[in-house]
C-alpha cells in the first residue's frame, strides 16, 4: 500500500515539475487578469475623460485621489498644483494603472512591470490607511485571528502574487518568452569581398 502511494506521488509530481516553465508564470497572470485587472483599469478610469478620446486627459479627480493634501494646500484648484513633483506623481500613478496591469498580462517586460505594481501596491495602500484614513478595522492586522478583507490582508496577497512574478518572471508562454528566445546565427556562404 505505500510503494503504491510513493508510486502515485513520485508519478504525480513528475508530471507537475514537467509544468514548471510555464504552468505557475500563466497562472499567475490569469490570477492577476481575474482578480485585479478590472479593479485597476476602473480605478485608472475615474482618473482620465471618457475613453477612448479623453485617455489623455487627467480629470482633477485624479488630483483629489492621488494627493488629496496638495491639491488642498492649492485651495482644491488642481491647474495650480506644480509639474514637479505633484503632477509629474498624478500622471505617472494615472498611466501606470492603465499601463503595468496590460503588460503583466501580455507577459511583456513582466518583471519590470511586477515592480512597478509592487510599488504602485505600497503607495496605494499607504495612502489609503495614512492620508484616506480609512480607520483601524479597514487596515486590519497581519498575524490575527481574522482573514477577512483588510487592506493589509488583501495587499498582502497582491503583493506576493507579483513578487512571484517579479522574481521567476511570466513563463513559456509569453511575450517576454518569445523576445528572449535565442534566434540562431545565419552565415552567408559567400565569401568576403
Amino acid at each position: 500500500m505505500f510503494s503504491f502511494f510513493r508510486r502515485f506521488h513520485d508519478g504525480l509530481f513528475f508530471i507537475l515539475r514537467k509544468t514548471e516553465g510555464w504552468i505557475p508564470g500563466l497562472a499567475a497572470r490569469f490570477v492577476f487578469a481575474g482578480v485585479l485587472f478590472m479593479y485597476f483599469f476602473n480605478s485608472a478610469k475615474t482618473k482620465v475623460e471618457d475613453l477612448p478620446d479623453g485617455f489623455f486627459q487627467v480629470k482633477d479627480n485624479a488630483f483629489f485621489q492621488i494627493i488629496p493634501s496638495v491639491v488642498e494646500r492649492f485651495d482644491y484648484d488642481a491647474s495650480q498644483v506644480p509639474l514637479i513633483p505633484y503632477k509629474l506623481i498624478v500622471y505617472v500613478g494615472t498611466y501606470a494603472e492603465f499601463i503595468l496591469p496590460v503588460l503583466i498580462i501580455l507577459g511583456l517586460f513582466t518583471r519590470i512591470s511586477a515592480v512597478g505594481m509592487i510599488i504602485f501596491v505600497l503607495v496605494q495602500s499607504y495612502v489609503d490607511i495614512n492620508v484616506h484614513a480609512v480607520g483601524e478595522e479597514a487596515t486590519g492586522a497581519l498575524f490575527d485571528r481574522f482573514s477577512n478583507s483588510t487592506i493589509l490582508d488583501q495587499r498582502a496577497l497582491w503583493v506576493f502574487l507579483l513578487l512571484y512574478l517579479a522574481v521567476y518572471g511570466a513563463g513559456k508562454l509569453s511575450v517576454d518568452y518569445l523576445f528572449s528566445r535565442k534566434r540562431p546565427i545565419r552565415i552567408s556562404s559567400r565569401p568576403y569581398n
